[in-house]
């Protein structure tokens, strides 16, 4: 599919990657984009940049009547972009409790699901279109100092396998989108080497021109899958020197 004239839904709009996702959506012709966001307040600068596209919708993924009234409203939606997420830099031994490592699981996989079955069926009806989902990495070698988190989006790229295949039939693309240290937020206290944000928007919309169903934006990313390929068990034991701080 074209990301031009497409009509994008993008989740978690007000920040992080979202706003960049908006802006390249913008750039490449879709034609109206739905930016999802808790707090609708949030959006109104990004609103104001394209009022006739940009369309602010309040939504909060982890609760089931927020997204159900979403796909209600967005039936005309082609392009799911599920970015919403997050994670709090723990451990899952170190950390002092589970409520935070429940609320990235509640999040990452299961905000990401639910938004998933909700517009599975819009899409169908609209020749099938695409669906993004934002993972990284570290679902697929855990990074200690933030092992809750890692294991949250383990379970998301499973679930973004599971649900491209049970959408083939119907004609979704599902692409999974595996960045490692995103020079944006949290990450820029990370050590080089990083990825920009306007890179990881860029290769996940082209990755969806070219029906590329995983890709690795930044050359860490690249280098990380390539290493998982030839020898798994050293990256493990590399990541596995970056613990948490509190053990």
């Amino acid at each position: 599919m074209e990301i031009a004239n497409s009509i994008a839904l993008v989740t978690g709009a007000n920040g992080g990657l979202g706003q960049y996702y908006v802006e390249a959506l913008r750039s490449q012709g879709a034609a109206k984009i739905y930016a999802g966001a808790r707090n609708i307040e949030k959006l109104a600068s990004l609103v104001a940049s394209d009022p006739e596209r940009i369309v602010p919708i309040a939504l909060e993924i982890t609760d089931e009547d927020s997204v159900n009234q979403a796909a209600s409203l967005c039936q005309d939606v082609t392009l799911l972009i599920n970015n919403a997420g997050v994670g709090f830099n723990q451990g899952l031994i170190a950390a002092k409790d589970l409520s935070q490592a429940r609320m990235e699981i509640e999040v990452n996989y299961f905000g990401t699901l639910m938004m998933c079955r909700a517009f599975a069926p819009v899409l169908s009806h609209n020749q099938g279109g695409a669906i993004v989902n934002m993972i990284s990495m570290v679902a697929k070698v855990n990074l200690p100092f933030n092992g809750s988190y890692s294991a949250s989006k383990a379970a998301t790229l499973s679930l973004t396998q599971g649900v491209r295949a049970e959408l083939a039939a119907q004609g979704t693309l599902v692409v999974a989108v595996l960045p490692a240290t995103i020079d944006i937020g949290m990450g820029k206290s990370y050590p080089d080497p990083k990825v920009s944000p306007e890179d990881v928007v860029r290769d996940a919309l082209q990755a969806v021109i070219d029906q590329v169903e995983d890709v690795y934006p930044g050359e860490q990313a690249k280098a990380m899958a390539a290493q998982l390929l030839q020898d798994p068990k050293s990256l493990e034991k590399a990541m596995a020197m970056m613990l948490p701080t509190s053990i």
